[in-house]
């Protein structure tokens, strides 16, 4: 199989390509998330996506390999939440997540070596938030694990103990849609899988 850079420093997204057995290396290509609002949330994620694809390509410059760089953001009501910058923001919107359900939209974008193109897509779930008391809010806070996360929680980690309900790709809502991940690379011609018929 040829090797794919994941344009993205996720531990799960590695961990993820480890489980698919992909060879891999990983380039985390520093592009300025900052929005105005202006586009809905999928299609926020997916211009993010596609923006770590374009910025790995800018880095690599002669015969860049495959590529893909994914995005997940967390919307509720319409606001994006993104990555809380310090405990307090946290906080606030563990608040706001608590008792209600949520969307997770999580973007892929595949860079194409034979075509030179680059395909995207994006997968939306539902996530439901148990009621959670401060106790449990700051209990969570002690763990770290809503640093550098959309939405300042992880699903696979401690967080998993407050969700009531996944509706859609539970891989999705960690990081890296599986079912569409594989689909992507096979109808992009990568060679993944079983022999394709």
């Amino acid at each position: 199989m040829e090797s794919i850079i994941l344009a993205s420093g996720s531990l799960r997204r590695q961990g993820y390509f480890r489980l698919l057995g992909l060879p891999f290396s990983v380039m985390s290509p520093q592009i300025d998330e900052s929005y105005e609002g202006i586009l809905p949330p999928r299609e926020l994620a997916g211009d993010l996506a596609v923006r770590k694809v374009r910025r790995a390509l800018e880095l690599i410059r002669n015969s860049p390999p495959w590529i893909l760089g994914a995005d997940t953001l967390v919307e509720l009501d319409g606001e994006v939440l993104g990555k809380p910058g310090d405990r307090s923001l946290a906080a606030a919107m563990l608040k706001k997540l608590q008792n209600r359900e949520h969307r997770v939209v999580t973007a892929m974008a595949l860079y194409n070596r034979r075509t030179q193109n680059i395909d995207c897509r994006s997968v939306s779930s539902s996530v439901t938030f148990a009621p959670l008391g401060d106790g449990e809010i700051e209990w969570y806070l002690d763990t770290g694990e809503w640093q550098g996360v959309a939405g300042a929680y992880q699903a696979q980690g401690l967080a998993a103990c407050f969700i009531e309900a996944i509706h859609g790709s539970y891989s999705a809502v960690v990081g890296l849609p599986l079912h569409e991940c594989y689909v992507m690379l096979r109808e992009n011609g990568y060679e993944y899988g079983a022999k394709q018929e």
